[in-house]
């Protein structure tokens, strides 16, 4: 498989945090940088773009055509490629939406050698976009935006919970306070017949 395709690309968040620096730097990727698999690799290039300012994309793979193993692994910008231009058949054109990718080439290849140690055998440093750290753990603005609005979806679906809840808390007191009526009906109607049966044993005793 041609590494250098974008099929099947995924973005991938910047919260994993396992890599080692140097002092207040931080380490670079470098061609023949060693790993000891593919998951340490990818959580060191993940850790380095948090700390640059950008945002990983997890690219191609190639597999072995015997076992199916991974024998390489292409990790990159966010903002590499172009996304394609979709225009309606029908009516007016549709105003397009902004596109995160801006053609950058920043990227990097590991590869598994015999020795089972995965190996850095290409890194391309420069963006050609500003780079922007923040104190958050946000590279971009986007990542930022979409943990709001993912933040805004559980606070409406909570907020929806908490009314289906109180609905049924309602009812359950309303039907509490009918139940609590009818008793009160029931036992009234008990008082009343006592009163009347004491009466009327009240009015024989008299007459005896």
């Amino acid at each position: 498989m041609d590494l250098d395709k974008e099929v099947g690309a995924v973005d991938i968040s910047v919260e994993e945090k396992n890599v080692s620096v140097e002092g207040d730097g931080v380490l670079e990727p470098y061609v023949g940088m060693e790993f000891d698999s593919e998951d340490a690799a990818r959580k060191f290039y993940i850790e380095y773009a948090r700390r640059i300012g950008f945002v990983v994309r997890i690219m191609q793979r190639r597999r072995s055509g015997i076992d199916g193993r991974t024998l390489a692994r292409r990790l990159g910008c966010n903002k590499q490629g172009f996304s394609p231009k979709h225009r309606s058949t029908i009516g007016p054109d549709k105003k397009p939406r902004s596109s995160a990718r801006e053609g950058c080439k920043a990227t990097i290849l590991v590869k598994m050698e015999k020795s089972g140690k995965w190996v850095v055998t290409r890194f391309e440093k420069d963006h050609n976009h500003p780079l922007v750290v923040t104190a958050n753990g946000f590279s971009t603005a986007g990542d930022k935006d979409k943990k709001i609005e993912e933040l805004t979806k559980e606070l409406e679906r909570q907020e929806q919970l908490c009314a289906v809840y109180r609905e049924k808390l309602l009812s359950f007191m309303n039907n509490v306070e009918e139940q609590t009526e009818e008793l009160s009906s029931k036992i009234q109607v008990i008082v009343d017949n006592v009163r009347k049966v004491e009466s009327e044993v009240q009015k024989f005793s008299h007459r005896r």
